[in-house]
């Protein structure tokens, strides 16, 4: 049975695994980076089959009007069985209904946000990071 827990301290060789299993592009390749990604988040659902990290998912909130959802990755092994979509509610729970919740897709990802409640939206801009 899986178990979620929110802003539980993640091991960052733990969460490389599930974002390289995930097949989600982040900077892996970076620990350091990968740990403040975490360390500065203020909201973060993680998904545990036992002992094992099998989801995690990260955002930045105020919890009254905006949520990032920066990060959804789960194990590749564990794809398919909910996890992603339990780890959403879980940060649609904690940020109420006042709080929009917002993301930019994977490209890989642009069929299933629709299908766990996200419309899509044009009207967003970006900077692009530098590396």
């Amino acid at each position: 049975m899986i178990k979620y827990e929110k802003n539980v301290e993640l091991n960052v060789d733990d969460t490389i695994r599930v974002f390289d299993s995930s097949t989600i592009n982040r900077p892996t390749d970076d620990p350091s980076r990968i740990k403040t990604m975490f360390d500065h988040a203020n909201l973060i659902i993680s998904a545990w089959d036992a002992n094992k990290l099998v989801g995690v998912c990260r955002a930045l909130t105020d919890f009254i009007y905006c949520c990032y959802l920066s990060d959804l990755a789960v194990d590749f092994e564990y794809q398919r069985q909910g996890i992603g979509t339990a780890m959403i509610e879980n940060i649609r729970h904690e940020i109420g209904e006042k709080a929009s919740l917002v993301l930019l897709s994977a490209p890989g990802a642009m069929e299933y946000y629709p299908k766990v409640g996200f419309e899509k939206i044009g009207n967003g801009y970006r900077i692009q990071r530098k590396f």
